[in-house]
């Protein structure tokens, strides 16, 4: 059973449902942009203003979703800059279950009929090896831009959070209750990366969520840390409304003006106890402070409470890009798989 037609909410629902079955196989095989997390930020804040030109198929097997494909197609970008920027490619995201791997043939042919006479990127895993060998079997490359010290590529990483979160949140803005981070091996722990550290803010400082503050605040604080930003009131208002979306799982700090200075979304996923943390962003003003980190490590408490016992986050993986990956490995995460960025140029055949 497959259908063509543009995407729905219930469709990220199925997709995110796929994601879910993916992870309990193996995370390092869920496409960085195919998470439950990046589906319903990226539906959320998009679907409104560009849901038009992102046209969907969906694969069944038994009534049962086993892969899908969502092509963005070319479109203009507004900012609220008042600055305008063309997208003249097309973008591919999609997800195969590895029980159904030949279904990825499909897929390509899907995209490349429906993105024809178009420039065609997509990111598969690189863990995903069958995957890899049938999209260059159809004539995609590494795409050059990708390459180097700044190249776009993305690393997925992970860490664990450990099943003992009683003492994880106290319920105070200032403050958690945790031991500090340790390192060695803890059989509770394969991974080795400690219990969670306790966070700290600068004086003055302190950790909100969206439900305290309210969507003003809260779209202010992404468009201050992303300038110039799409990113409005519209867009908040389709992230809020997309599952698994949690304002208490919407973390914020706020400095001692009011400004929020730092926020980040946490996407539980139930399913395998797994939070995403997606985006995460710090107005320039405040930047090098250490907020990040506390953030993050507030959020994971935040997260053990809630039920996650793992979290993941998508960092730019190339070595000119070294300030969020960093971020990341300060606080306990590790790569567990990054992508390969794929390009198939406009003209080229199916």
């Amino acid at each position: 059973m497959d259908d063509s037609e543009l995407v729905t909410a219930a469709d990220i629902r199925l997709m995110q449902g796929l994601a879910q079955r993916v992870t309990a196989v193996g995370p390092e095989l869920v496409n960085a942009d195919a998470t439950c997390g990046e589906l319903a930020w990226n539906w959320g804040k998009g679907h409104a203003r560009y849901g038009d030109g992102w046209p969907r198929r969906l694969w069944f097997a038994a009534d049962e979703l086993v892969a899908w494909g969502w092509a963005q197609l070319p479109h203009r970008v507004r900012r609220n800059d008042g600055s305008v920027r063309d997208v003249t490619g097309a973008n591919l995201v999609y997800q195969v279950h590895p029980a159904h791997r030949a279904l990825v043939d499909e897929v390509i042919d899907w995209y490349d009929a429906v993105a024809a006479g178009a420039e065609r990127t997509v990111v598969a895993s690189l863990a995903d090896e069958f995957a890899l060998e049938r999209w260059a079997a159809h004539g995609y490359e590494t795409d050059p831009a990708s390459l180097g010290d700044k190249g776009f590529w993305t690393q997925l990483n992970l860490r664990e959070l450990g099943d003992d979160y009683s003492r994880s949140h106290n319920h105070s803005h200032n403050h958690n209750k945790a031991h500090d981070l340790g390192g060695g091996s803890d059989p509770h722990n394969p991974a080795g990366q400690g219990e969670l550290e306790r966070p700290v803010l600068p004086h003055g400082f302190r950790f909100r969520t969206a439900e305290e503050v309210g969507p003003r605040a809260v779209v202010q604080a992404h468009v201050d840390a992303w300038a110039p930003s799409s990113y409005s009131a519209e867009s908040y208002e389709g992230v809020r409304t997309t599952s698994p979306y949690r304002a208490d799982l919407h973390v914020l700090v706020e400095a001692p003006g009011g400004t929020m200075a730092t926020s980040t979304i946490m996407w539980l996923d139930e399913v395998n106890r797994t939070a995403q943390f997606e985006p995460v962003g710090t107005h320039p003003d405040y930047r090098r402070l250490g907020l990040a980190r506390a953030m993050l490590l507030h959020g994971m408490h935040l997260a053990r409470a809630a039920g996650a016992r793992r979290m993941t986050v998508v960092c730019l993986g190339a070595p000119g890009h070294p300030a969020a990956r960093g971020l990341y490995y300060s606080v306990g995460f590790r790569e567990i798989s990054r992508d390969a960025a794929l390009i198939k140029a406009a003209g080229v055949g199916s």
